[in-house]
């Protein structure tokens, strides 16, 4: 990860975006990375309009908090446009505002999760400001049996460079002795991953009575936490956009706390 590469943040004019910039602006003065304010029009015509309205916005949070802001606005699907962006701009990672399960539908149509899975940069959806400066930042890990779950294990790294972080390992204990003993491999490697990097952290194993889900939000509710890390899943299918994904879930949680999204890497073995 270098310094030079920026933070997307998709714009729609509204407070939830507002929360996104007011994130991105913590990473960008940690970070020195320029942050991109992206808009996404219906029409081209409409374009120019939107490019001088976010030209001036730019400029005007730039000259508050001191941090480089520049826009780009496109034409098309925000679902794909926003991955195109990611890819032309190579960009550290993306933050957008939602207002939970229903600003996702008016974001992003029922396609919400197709956002995020479709780019190669990790998403942090957020539905609230920043927390104010607090002495730890809680951020839970939640692990499984799944292999790509290690993939996340960089990014807590990164977050514990911006933040003085402890992080809270949970998972779930299984009946399935293969699952069990790949979700224990998962769980040793994120606790050496994180103690060689010299990162705060716990382990919490969760009842399991309820689902994993329910019983991540339930903890990170219960532990004041200020953000969840999750991978999505690969392959997402129809379905999964249609009924909802565990991800979408957490996602959309009613506790308005922020979850970065690390999407897998392909052909990752």
């Amino acid at each position: 990860m270098t310094t030079a590469k920026p933070i997307i943040v998709p714009w729609d004019y509204s407070e939830k975006a507002e929360f996104a910039v007011l994130h991105a602006i913590n990473i960008s003065k940690c970070t020195l990375s320029p942050i991109i304010l992206v808009h996404i029009t219906k029409r081209e015509t409409d374009n120019k309009e939107h490019t001088e309205k976010l030209s001036a916005m730019a400029r005007n949070i730039a000259n508050k908090h001191g941090v480089t802001v520049s826009c780009m606005v496109r034409t098309g699907n925000i679902f794909t446009e926003i991955s195109k962006i990611i890819d032309e701009t190579d960009a550290m990672i993306a933050i957008m505002g939602t207002h939970g399960m229903k600003g996702l539908q008016k974001l992003t149509g029922s396609w919400a999760l197709k956002v995020i899975s479709g780019s190669k940069a990790p998403f942090i959806v957020v539905q609230d400001r920043p927390q104010p400066d607090a002495d730890t930042t809680k951020i839970v890990l939640p692990m499984d049996f799944k292999l790509e779950e290690r993939e996340k294990l960089v990014w807590t790294k990164f977050i514990a460079t911006i933040y003085k972080c402890k992080f809270y390992i949970c998972y779930t204990e299984t009946g399935d002795e293969i699952i069990q003993k790949r979700t224990i491999g998962n769980i040793k490697a994120a606790c050496a991953y994180l103690e060689s990097n010299g990162i705060n952290y716990e382990l919490h194993q969760l009842p399991g009575d309820e689902g994993v889900t329910k019983e991540t939000l339930s903890f990170a509710q219960h532990i004041d936490s200020s953000m969840i890390i999750i991978m999505t899943t690969k392959n997402i299918k129809f379905q999964d956009y249609v009924l909802g994904a565990s991800e979408q879930q957490i996602i959309a949680n009613a506790s308005k706390i922020a979850v970065m999204c690390v999407n897998p890497k392909t052909g990752v073995k």
